[in-house]
């Protein structure tokens, strides 16, 4: 019998996952990772992602499948790789996901750990996204191309979570099943709710999983010095007020500026250089043309692309929520590449990824670092 390695976080998604590969005839073992510092309680609220509590409704999951469960507890990693790094990119006035860090660094690199260790053949996670091992084909720059075992969105387009997992490597996607990719989440919570799991009611856990609500401004705060720079108006280069320190703003912000305006002002750029956060009306928030750097591509890159810059047409995601837009990608070393969108994108902003699909496969994604003015 083909063995299975399960992420489970004790959520409806993970929950299903394990239920659907004991299902499909899999011996499941489920891992669950504790990642929550306690020493940041008052930072991360009462019930984060892969705290303790979540970990022990993990295992009475599992209990309830009848299926094998363990606990590694990854803090100190998880503290150095992903919490350490988010902080730090705040205060250099970027705006990191802290969730790509996790899978890119963390969840996935531990459960193929997990996975040799145990002798299995799959990992699995509950994750909205598709996995395709026969050899797709696709074209890029007008050239055919392999994308080995192919990352796909999944048909839960409000779900889709293909835009967080751009980070994986090969060796991570060979052995990768993800059941949920082919459904759509009311099913999944209604199978939950017919199977009697645990976490059938469980809530949706929040974009930054590992803080409640606004929480991560304590975060930052309590790591980031508060350094005061002059908020300029970036269209008429007037100063408008002052600001508390750049780790408290984002690209697109709106509210908690503190300045008086008789129109809506938005954070249009952060300049750590200066110190300085400029704003100004809705539209200088919009953006056509960045850089991105550290890109990890998932697909096969035609020979000699990056040698010439040449270019290739795909559509490119700034944020999970947003709907992928065409643009075109320029690719100017093995690891960079410019983007120009075909119109101006809402708020893409440094330290955001941008990820690129070529229909619904991911080719590759990587890091904003370099806004066009």
């Amino acid at each position: 019998m083909k063995r299975a390695v399960v992420g489970m976080s004790g959520g409806v998604d993970s929950s299903v996952a394990a239920h659907l590969l004991k299902k499909s005839g899999y011996s499941v073992h489920g891992v669950s990772f504790i990642l929550y510092e306690s020493r940041m309680r008052q930072h991360f609220g009462s019930a984060p992602c892969c705290s303790i509590a979540s970990v022990n409704d993990a295992a009475d999951t599992a209990r309830a499948l009848g299926v094998e469960h363990r606990t590694i507890d990854l803090r100190d990693e998880f503290m150095a790789q992903v919490i350490e790094p988010f902080v730090a990119a705040y205060s250099k006035g970027l705006t990191p996901n802290p969730c790509i860090l996790c899978n890119m660094r963390i969840k996935f690199p531990y459960l193929l750990k997990a996975a040799k260790e145990l002798g299995a053949d799959v990992i699995s996670t509950g994750h909205y996204a598709q996995v395709e091992h026969s050899s797709t084909k696709l074209t890029i720059a007008d050239i055919e191309v392999s994308a080995g075992s192919a990352l796909k969105k999944g048909i839960d387009e409000k779900k889709d979570q293909s835009y967080v997992l751009y980070g994986m490597q090969q060796e991570e996607l060979l052995c990768l099943n993800l059941p949920l990719g082919s459904m759509k989440k009311s099913d999944v919570r209604k199978l939950a709710d017919d199977l009697g799991l645990p976490a059938a009611r469980r809530p949706e856990s929040q974009e930054i999983c590992f803080v409640e609500g606004r929480n991560y401004l304590s975060l930052v705060e309590a790591a980031a010095e508060d350094t005061e720079g002059p908020m300029i108006q970036i269209l008429t280069g007037k100063e408008l007020g002052r600001h508390k320190g750049i780790h408290r703003y984002t690209i697109g912000q709106r509210k908690r500026l503190g300045i008086e305006s008789l129109e809506p002002m938005f954070v249009a750029r952060i300049d750590p250089k200066d110190n300085a956060v400029y704003v100004g009306p809705r539209e200088t928030a919009m953006m056509r043309e960045f850089s991105v750097s550290s890109i990890n591509w998932l697909v096969e890159i035609p020979s000699g692309l990056h040698e010439r810059r040449g270019s290739f047409r795909a559509f490119v995601k700034v944020r999970s929520t947003m709907k992928e837009q065409p643009a075109t990608i320029t690719v100017q070393a093995s690891d960079s590449a410019k983007v120009v969108f075909d119109e101006p994108q809402w708020a893409p902003a440094p330290g955001q990824s941008a990820v690129f699909y070529v229909g619904d496969i991911v080719a590759g994604g990587g890091f904003i670092d370099q806004m066009r003015f």
